[in-house]
This record gives structure tokens, C-alpha cells and sequence, in this order.
């Protein structure tokens, strides 16, 4: 009796272990691809899955959004940059069973893909144009990276470029070279500016010979506008005209002193000769020019 007790006993636990080995139960983000004595039998839907003892094996796939980091990179660019360039991207599994037959590990697979697929796109691009335009590079890593990936029911939803190291020398050059286009930018905006303030001062000019009142009423506006500040010294030009008039009434006087100066340089040439000839001659005190 003891025995066959012993026996009872062990086909019980035997009965539970096979038990507990035919029943699955899947979430709703895990799908069970089944294996019948190693043949792919079917899919399993999320919930209760009744599997044959010993006959039939499952494995679990999970169906969720993804997460890669991809390692940095060492990428030379086209125009022979070296820069280090880590990603990540974002795929999930779209067909359970063929990311199961058709490779044996995808999530290491899909990763070697992506790295490979970085260097590979990123070496084909020059160093600004992996700074400026990394949108357009995420979308065509994305659609290499998935290229690679769809036969074996891999989806590769978003590829982003998250940092680009740059070497010491090359962040110098580059500061250098933003420098030199903002200097360059500046000389051309300073350039229009005096071109369109020389084409709307033509037009100024244009407007006043039409009217010379214009230009009177201009300048007195611009002495007021010095005239606010008691700091300023304010220079009036005049009109030559305004001047003509007084330098003719002084022009006889200037005429006059001009014939007396000339008379005394003679008299004073007559009284040296007569020095030197010896003629005694009076001495005169002064000389008078009749006018």
C-alpha cells in the first residue's frame, strides 16, 4: 500500500507539473508564437493559451514601442570631419512570428542595423549639413534602418540624431567662420541702408528744386532742432550774396591803403639810392602823396 501510494503521489505531481506547463496566459501587449515538435503551428491572441505538454513550446513577443540607444559613433563626414555621433530610435514589432523564424535575436540585430546605418548615411553628409538639416537625416536613417528591418517584422518608427561631438579645432573654425559671415552680413545691411537713404535723399532734392522755400524752411528746422541743446555751438552759414554788398563798399578804402602803401615803398627805394650815391640830400620826415 505504501508503494502504491508513492506511486499515486509521484503521477500527481507529475499530472500538475504537465498541467502548469500546457497553460499560458499572454498580456495584451505579448503575442505567443507556438512551436509543435518544432514546427511554427500558429499565433496566440493575448489571454488563456492551452499549450500540449512536452509537444508544443511558446515563446513570448512583446508587441510595445521600443526603445534603442544607439552608441556613439565615430563618423568622418565628407569633407573628412571626424565628429562622435550617438542616436536613438523607436521600432516595435509588426509581425510576431517572422521576428522570431527569420533572426535570432532582433532587438540586437536591430541595433547593430542602426549603427551600421549611422555611420553609413552620416558619412555621406558634409559637417554643416549634419548641423543644420538633421531632420532630413533622421528621415533617411529612417528609411534605411527599416529597409533592413521589414523582412523580419520589424517596424522603425522615429530615428533621431540626439548629440554630435566635435573636435576642439574644428568648434574654433567654426566660431570663426559664424564671425566672419555675421561681419560679412553687416557690411551687406549697411551697404542697403546707405544705398536707400542715397535714393530717398535723390528724391529729397527733387522734391526742394521744385520749390526753393523747401530747402529754407529744411535749414531752419535743423537749427532748431541744434538749438535745443544750450551746449552745442551753432555755426550760421551765410549766403554769399548777403555779402557781396558789404565787401563792394569796402573795396575803394582797401583800393586807397593799397596806393599809399605803394607810394611810401617808393619813396623810401628813392632815399636809399640817394645813400648809397653819396648826394647829401635833406632828410625829410615824411612824404606826402597826393591822393
Amino acid at each position: 500500500m505504501e508503494a502504491l501510494g508513492i506511486v499515486v503521489v509521484i503521477v500527481v505531481v507529475v499530472l500538475i507539473a504537465l498541467l502548469g506547463s500546457s497553460v499560458r496566459v499572454l498580456r495584451e501587449y505579448e503575442r505567443g508564437v507556438v512551436f509543435r515538435l518544432g514546427r511554427l503551428v500558429t499565433l496566440k491572441d493575448p489571454g488563456l493559451v492551452l499549450l500540449i505538454p512536452v509537444i508544443d513550446r511558446m515563446v513570448r513577443v512583446g508587441m510595445r514601442t521600443v526603445t534603442l540607444n544607439v552608441p556613439a559613433q565615430d563618423v568622418i563626414t565628407r569633407d573628412n570631419v571626424p565628429v562622435r555621433v550617438n542616436a536613438v530610435t523607436y521600432f516595435r514589432v509588426v509581425d510576431a512570428n517572422r521576428s522570431i523564424v527569420e533572426v535570432e535575436n532582433f532587438l540586437a540585430a536591430t541595433s547593430q542595423i542602426a549603427q551600421t546605418s549611422l555611420r553609413a548615411v552620416l558619412g555621406k553628409a558634409e559637417l554643416d549639413t549634419l548641423l543644420s538639416e538633421r531632420e532630413r537625416l533622421n528621415a533617411d536613417l529612417q528609411k534605411v534602418i527599416d529597409q533592413q528591418t521589414e523582412p523580419w517584422g520589424i517596424k522603425v518608427l522615429i530615428v533621431e540624431i540626439k548629440d554630435v561631438e566635435i573636435p576642439g579645432s574644428m568648434q574654433r573654425a567654426i566660431a570663426r567662420q559664424a564671425e566672419a559671415e555675421r561681419e560679412r552680413r553687416a557690411k551687406v545691411i549697411n551697404a542697403e541702408g546707405e544705398f536707400q537713404a542715397s535714393a530717398k535723399l535723390a528724391e529729397a532734392a527733387d522734391v526742394m528744386s521744385t520749390n526753393p522755400a523747401t530747402l529754407q524752411l529744411r535749414y531752419l528746422q535743423t537749427l532748431l532742432e541744434i538749438g535745443s541743446n544750450n551746449s552745442n555751438s551753432v555755426v550760421i552759414p551765410l549766403p554769399i550774396d548777403l555779402l557781396q554788398g558789404v565787401l563792394g563798399s569796402l573795396k575803394p578804402a582797401a583800393d586807397a591803403s593799397d596806393k599809399v602803401a605803394e607810394a611810401k615803398r617808393a619813396a623810401d627805394a628813392i632815399l636809399a639810392e640817394s645813400r648809397v650815391a653819396g648826394d647829401a640830400q635833406p632828410e625829410m620826415d615824411a612824404v606826402v602823396i597826393p591822393s
